[in-house]
C-alpha cells in the first residue's frame, strides 16, 4: 500500500473522511464498485492478486515457541481524561471497575479480559481543516450520506486517547524458561510482575508495540469481585449488554506480513486468509485481530520509506455484544446521545447483513465498535 493509500485509508477509520471522498481521493468512480471492496482490505477487487497485493506469507522470525494464548489479560490505554473514560465503559458495555488509584482504573471486561486505562494523555494539536471539496461534491455527500464503515456519524473534535500495549496470557508457563525463550530470541525481556501470582515480561513487536506477555488466567486479577469506583457519577444509565468476545482490533502496522509471522511464532495465533493488505488472526479462544498495513513482498514496497516505517496503531477495537438486535441497540445508543454508524462489512442493510455492528465514540474520542459477533 503507498504511503498516500495508508494515510488516506487511516483517516478514513478515524472518521475524517467519508466513503465517499474516500473513494473520490483513490480515484474510484462511487458507483463502479462495491464498498465491499473497502471495507476490509485495499486488495479486492481489480487488485487482487495482482503484484502489489502478494498474498504469500513471509517465513517465520524464529523457531515457534509452542506456547499457546489462552488469555487477553489486559489492553493498556492512555487518554486525557480516565475517569470519564471509565464511567463510559462501565455504563455502555457493563464493564465493571476493579480498581482506581488516582492515576489508573482497571476494569474487567466481561469474565474474560481487562482493560487499563490511564491518564496524562496531551491532546494533540488540532488538525489543519480540510481542503475545499471539488464543485459539486459537497452536495453529493449530502445526498448519499456518509454511511459505511468509519464514516459520518459525528466524528468532531480530536482523539485524545491512544492504545499503547496489550497483555496476554499464555500457557505453559515457567517464568525462568519464558525468560530464556525470549532472549534466546533476541526480544530483550522486561520483567514486569506483581506479587507472587502475576508474573510478566514486556517485549516489542516489530512494529515497535508494547507486547506484554503473562501467566495470566481467567483467576488472576479477578479472584473477587470488583467493587470498584472511579468517583464520578455515571454518563447515563447503563444498559443491560453483555460483552462476551473480542470481534476483533484493527491493529495497523508497517509491514502486516512481519507482525502476523511473528505472533505465529512467538505466541501461537492463527492466520487467516491473507488478502494482501492484511491478515485477519485468530489470537486465541477470546477473539482475534484484522493485522492491516504495508506488504514487504509488493514490489512498491521500499525500506525506510514513510509507509515501511509507520508507527503502529489500533484505530479501533470490536466488542461482540449480547443481546443484539440491530433497531435495540441503535434506540439505545440514540437514547444515550451516541453516534451509531452502521458497518455491515459493506453487505448491504443492517437488518438482513450477517455481519451487524455501529461504530460510535468514547469520551476521549476512540473509535468503538460493537458487533453481534460472538464466537469465532
Amino acid at each position: 500500500m503507498s504511503d498516500k493509500a495508508a494515510r488516506l485509508f487511516n483517516a478514513f477509520d478515524r472518521g475524517f473522511l467519508t466513503r465517499r471522498q474516500l473513494l473520490q481521493a483513490l480515484g474510484v468512480a462511487v458507483v463502479a464498485r462495491p464498498l465491499s471492496t473497502f471495507a476490509q482490505g485495499s486488495c479486492g477487487g481489480a487488485r487482487a492478486g495482482t503484484p502489489d497485493c502478494n498474498a504469500k506469507p513471509l517465513p517465520l522470525p524464529f523457531e515457534p515457541t509452542g506456547w499457546t494464548t489462552v488469555l487477553l489479560d489486559h489492553f493498556s490505554m492512555q487518554v486525557a481524561d480516565y475517569k470519564k473514560e471509565a464511567a463510559y465503559f462501565a455504563a455502555l458495555m457493563n464493564w465493571k471497575i476493579r480498581s482506581d488509584d488516582g492515576t489508573k482504573a482497571l476494569l474487567d471486561i466481561g469474565d474474560w479480559g481487562g482493560i487499563m486505562i490511564r491518564g496524562g494523555l496531551t491532546p494533540p494539536a488540532p488538525p489543519a481543516p480540510p481542503a475545499a471539496p471539488p464543485a459539486g461534491a459537497a452536495a453529493a455527500g449530502a445526498a448519499t450520506g456518509g454511511g459505511g464503515r468509519g464514516g459520518g456519524g459525528g466524528r468532531g473534535g480530536a482523539r485524545t486517547a491512544v492504545f499503547n500495549g496489550f497483555c496476554w496470557g499464555i500457557t505453559p508457563w515457567d517464568t525462568k524458561k519464558v525468560e530464556a525463550e525470549l532472549k534466546k530470541r533476541g526480544l530483550d525481556p522486561v520483567a514486569d510482575h506483581d506479587g507472587k501470582d502475576f508474573q510478566s515480561f514486556h517485549v516489542k513487536d516489530p512494529g515497535g508495540f508494547d507486547l506484554q506477555i503473562s501467566n495470566g488466567n481467567s483467576k488472576n486479577r479477578r479472584t473477587t469481585p470488583a467493587k470498584g469506583s472511579v468517583g464520578v457519577p455515571a454518563p447515563f444509565d447503563s444498559t443491560d449488554w453483555k460483552t462476551v468476545w473480542l470481534d476483533h482490533i484493527s491493529y495497523q502496522v508497517a509491514d502486516y506480513k512481519a507482525n502476523v509471522a511473528f505472533y505465529q511464532a512467538l505466541l501461537g495465533w492463527k492466520p487467516g486468509v491473507d488478502e494482501g493488505s492484511q491478515n485477519e488472526t485468530q489470537a486465541g479462544p477470546m477473539g482475534g485481530l484484522i493485522i492491516r498495513g504495508g506488504n514487504s513482498l509488493a514490489p512498491s514496497w521500499v525500506a525506510g520509506s514513510p509507509a515501511a516505517t509507520r508507527a503502529t496503531t489500533i484505530g479501533h477495537i470490536s466488542f461482540g455484544i449480547t443481546p443484539f438486535d440491530p433497531d435495540a441497540v441503535k434506540a439505545e445508543l440514540d437514547k444515550r446521545g451516541l453516534s451509531a454508524r452502521v458497518d455491515t462489512g459493506g453487505n448491504g442493510d443492517i437488518h438482513t447483513a450477517t455481519y451487524k455492528s455501529y461504530h460510535t465514540t468514547t469520551p476521549n474520542g476512540f473509535d468503538l465498535q460493537i458487533s453481534n459477533v460472538i464466537k469465532a
